[in-house]
């Protein structure tokens, strides 16, 4: 697909209200740069998005994913985007499954029926090192107040479970625990309840972007602490503020099913 050098297309897409700019740059040179992404980002004078995924050739998989923060900085993982993503490269291809490389390693994706798309995000990093910590703590009760859980998806997460997710201050927690010295690489922080053995409500504040409708990593962070924490099996619903995804942890990895949105096409002028 030749194009303008002045012109830069785009997608826009959303899971569940997360929502994200997809660049398609296979076949092409790459002409983002940290700035075109932090001015696509301002939702006032640009396009808006959580996060900005960009698709590349890749010699072990059907595409390589980048994906890159509001505030311009990158992220191994994005489980949403990767879903959005697989959605289009399925329907653009009629394949009904297909595998993506990103920073993390290679994902797979299938397509489950009923306008839904399953992506598997891998095995949980479970110590330390991985996820990572300033230093050797016990994941499951951090010694910050409320006892959270930490998980590796690629990225770091601090998962918070609390009586009710109503009464959480989201934007004053979430600034301040992102930023704890315990986390080197700063955090993703989820606030969760627990509604039964097999449901969890769930809020998100993201890394290096504010509070979001919804995030894919931090499900599968959250599903696999309320399992390691004992409240919960290893499949459970997550109502999120922008819909509900489901988490399976299974043996091979942590899968999320969920809808995705193509919401508009458009081109950015370089």
């Amino acid at each position: 697909m030749s194009h303008s050098t002045d012109i830069l297309p785009f997608m826009k897409m959303h899971g569940l209200g997360n929502d994200f700019v997809v660049i398609d740059e296979r076949g092409t040179p790459s002409r983002l740069t940290e700035g075109i992404v932090r001015a696509m980002a301002d939702r006032h004078r640009g396009v808006g998005f959580d996060q900005l995924a960009v698709l590349s050739d890749s010699d072990a998989a059907d595409v390589h994913l980048t994906f890159h923060n509001a505030d311009g900085s990158t992220s191994a993982a994005c489980g949403n985007a990767t879903r959005c993503i697989a959605r289009f490269l399925m329907d653009e291809s009629g394949a009904a499954a297909l595998s993506l490389t990103t920073d993390r390693g290679t994902l797979q994706a299938r397509d489950a029926g009923d306008g839904l798309t399953s992506v598997n995000m891998g095995q949980p990093q479970l110590t330390w090192e991985a996820v990572p910590l300033a230093r050797d703590v016990d994941l499951d009760a951090l010694p910050i107040d409320g006892t959270p859980v930490a998980t590796g998806m690629g990225n770091p997460h601090c998962t918070f479970f609390v009586d009710d997710v109503a009464d959480v201050a989201l934007e004053a927690r979430g600034a301040e625990i992102e930023h704890h010295p315990l986390f080197p690489e700063r955090t993703n922080v989820q606030f969760a309840q627990v509604l039964g053995p097999d449901h969890l409500r769930m809020r998100v504040w993201e890394r290096g972007v504010g509070v979001t409708l919804a995030s894919g990593s931090s499900s599968c962070a959250t599903a696999v602490a309320a399992h390691r924490r004992g409240l919960t099996g290893r499949a459970v619903r997550i109502d999120l503020d922008g819909g509900t995804i489901h988490i399976d942890w299974r043996e091979d990895g942590v899968w999320m099913t969920g809808p995705t949105g193509h919401v508009f096409d458009g081109e950015w002028h370089l």
